[in-house]
């Protein structure tokens, strides 16, 4: 029986290196500053008073956090994916054109007038990434009392930078969640479609656009004993994940939280247990 040569056992050792060394990043972040924490009459005459729009400052937030992931992550983004809630549109429009300018001007505050690339990334809506469907949620009364919702896709979509969206993609969730889901379900839903997005585009780069509850959702489910207490607007976390490709396939490890608490708007606490065989 022939034993594999010294130079063949370094070839596989450095193919097995190669392949740890790829890794897929998912950036899941919160909605800019939505307009009826800063007009609270707004919703006594709104149409819609459930799904708020952002506020200016908001827009701002969301242009400067998008430019904050382009210069500082060192990744690209491939793909976004938004809740259908306006203000998350909103909030991705202007991540999205911050990501696509084609020239980093500083003096810029919005994506108002910013030329892009439209090829550099695609955006689609995915009902999964969508609020809380509860009273926790969404303030008492203010629901709609027909159950309708009343999300326009195409118009959603027009919101978005001309030629970003990706109309061939089929959403992981068809359809919204139903009405006074529970917040443990929620956050089951969250940590599902994190999970289900992330294996669905393996070699791609993810923006989440989603709400507060989902983005603490994404620290406390892939780092263990943390409870997050503050997830500020535009708050967002990296995660990342080592991925194995082979015939066509892939596998893939464990998400880890690249985040810092505090640094970029999530704050949590660990909870540290007690090493029961060192104790005296």
């Amino acid at each position: 029986m022939e034993h594999p040569s010294s130079e063949s056992q370094e070839n596989h050792h450095q193919q097995q290196q190669q392949q740890q060394q790829q890794h897929q990043y998912v950036v899941v972040m919160r909605h800019g500053d939505r307009k009826d924490n800063f007009e609270p009459l707004w919703v006594t005459t709104a149409e819609r008073p459930w799904d708020p729009p952002l506020v200016e400052e908001g827009r701002v937030r969301a242009f400067c956090t998008g430019r904050k992931i382009r210069n500082q992550l060192g990744f690209p983004i491939h793909r976004v994916f938004v809740s259908p809630f306006v203000r998350c549109v909103e909030t991705a429009s202007q991540v999205v054109s911050a990501l696509s300018a084609l020239h980093d001007d500083p003096n810029n505050l919005t994506g108002d007038n910013v030329s892009i690339d439209p090829s550099k990334l695609k955006v689609s809506i995915e009902y999964g990434l969508c609020e809380m469907l509860n009273t926790e949620a969404i303030r008492p009364g203010l629901a709609p009392k027909d159950g309708n919702w009343g999300f326009n896709i195409s118009e959603l979509e027009g919101k978005f930078p001309a030629g970003t969206v990706d109309n061939t993609v089929e959403p992981v969730y068809k359809e919204l969640p139903q009405w006074e889901e529970t917040v443990p379900g929620a956050r089951t839903r969250y940590a599902n479609i994190f999970q289900a997005l992330a294996d669905k585009y393996p070699t791609e780069n993810l923006l989440l656009v989603t709400h507060g509850e989902g983005v603490g959702v994404a620290v406390s489910t892939f780092m263990k004993d943390t409870t997050v207490y503050a997830v500020e607007y535009c708050a967002y976390t990296e995660l990342r994940r080592p991925i194995f490709h082979k015939d066509h396939s892939f596998t893939a490890g464990n998400f880890e939280v690249l985040t810092h608490n505090g640094k970029t708007g999530i704050e949590y606490i660990q909870t540290v247990k007690d090493d029961i065989n060192g104790m005296s």
